[in-house]
């Protein structure tokens, strides 16, 4: 749920980086940070379990989209890939806006993409919401090792919902389509927002009176005559 601050005039969205471990979350937003300047961005925190880590920062990009006098931030989360941390998915999830869910190409990979993504819908169940209401998009990474899957097959067992969503080809360690990613979740997070504005603007004229209350009509005859 995005976060109005009247004070700075931010509007802040929380996006989640989910996918199976070791593919290229943490990547993703390291490389992210390191493109962002220091005046745009707040400090990149880890933290770290065992065996995994989850990352998050927040920024304000430079062309930031300013919506109603109001300017975005983002908030970005990794989630620990090992399903021994799930209950800490479950508090990466919670109030999020948008999801990327990273995908790791590698064909020995598969079960593991999509043991990921059951997970991620059931997560977002027990959090009464799911993705037909979240805006999320998909990033198949490590497209430069040996043997990827094709990206049809890849669609084929990830992207087969009634609506597709934009999905995106990548390689996080050089940052081949890690900002185009980026942009595709932050572009459908705004028209989200800008949708339920207008729903929202929409409800409140629609309740209020198509007259002036008697009382308004009768002060108005009253200031009328008493100015001849």
């Amino acid at each position: 749920m995005s976060i109005i601050n009247y004070v700075n005039k931010e509007i802040q969205f929380k996006i989640v980086y989910y996918g199976p471990a070791l593919c290229g979350k943490t990547t993703n937003l390291t490389y992210i940070h390191s493109q962002v300047a220091e005046a745009h961005k707040g400090e990149l925190v880890s933290l770290a379990t065992a065996a995994d880590r989850t990352l998050f920062f927040d920024f304000l990009p430079l062309n930031a989209v300013v919506v109603k006098g109001f300017k975005t931030k983002f908030q970005l989360y990794t989630v620990p890939g090992q399903v021994i941390y799930n209950a800490t998915r479950q508090l990466v999830l919670r109030s999020v806006d948008g999801i990327v869910f990273v995908a790791d190409s590698q064909w020995d990979k598969m079960e593991e993409n999509i043991e990921s993504f059951k997970n991620l819908e059931e997560n977002l169940v027990r959090q009464s919401t799911s993705l037909d209401q979240i805006p999320y998009v998909l990033q198949y990474n490590k497209r430069d090792l040996s043997n990827p899957a094709p990206v049809h097959y890849l669609d084929f067992i990830l992207n087969n919902r009634n609506v597709r969503v934009p999905s995106f080809v990548g390689i996080a360690t050089t940052g081949q389509g890690v900002f185009a990613t980026l942009n595709a979740i932050s572009r459908l997070l705004l028209q989200k927002f800008a949708r339920e504005n207008e729903i929202a603007s929409a409800k409140q004229q629609a309740s209020q009176p198509a007259y002036a209350p008697a009382s308004t009509a009768l002060s108005g005859i009253a200031a009328a005559a008493a100015r001849r």
